[in-house]
């Protein structure tokens, strides 16, 4: 099983445990998270996806990162888009984003694949 087969799995048989014993508050993060991204509204679903990866690489949060960028490609994101999105998350995180950097194009690689 691939890195990007074994993360999706991961990640749906967790939400699916945290949302079925989760708190009402847990419940209603887990939703404002979907409805914020969902769909092209000011912002199209694409420039979302790219925000919220960027956003992720500077936080340092590989799950978040494979989430979006996978999300990203699903939007139809180019790899010139998610290159560009990469360098900003590099200038404004700094040296320290390298490592995820590196685990972001890895996981796009597997996406595309």
């Amino acid at each position: 099983m691939s890195r990007y087969d074994e993360f999706q799995r991961f990640r749906e048989d967790l939400n699916e445990k945290i949302l079925a014993k989760g708190t009402t508050h847990t419940k209603r993060f887990f939703t404002l998270d979907t409805k914020v991204y969902e769909g092209d509204t000011a912002l199209p679903a694409k420039t979302k996806e790219l925000l919220g990866l960027a956003a992720s690489m500077v936080l340092r949060c590989d799950d978040c990162i494979a989430y979006h960028v996978d999300k990203a490609v699903q939007s139809g994101a180019s790899d010139e888009e998610l290159f560009e999105t990469f360098d900003i998350a590099l200038l404004v995180g700094g040296s320290i984003v390298i490592p995820h950097l590196r685990r972001a194009v890895e996981f796009l690689e597997e996406c595309r694949g």
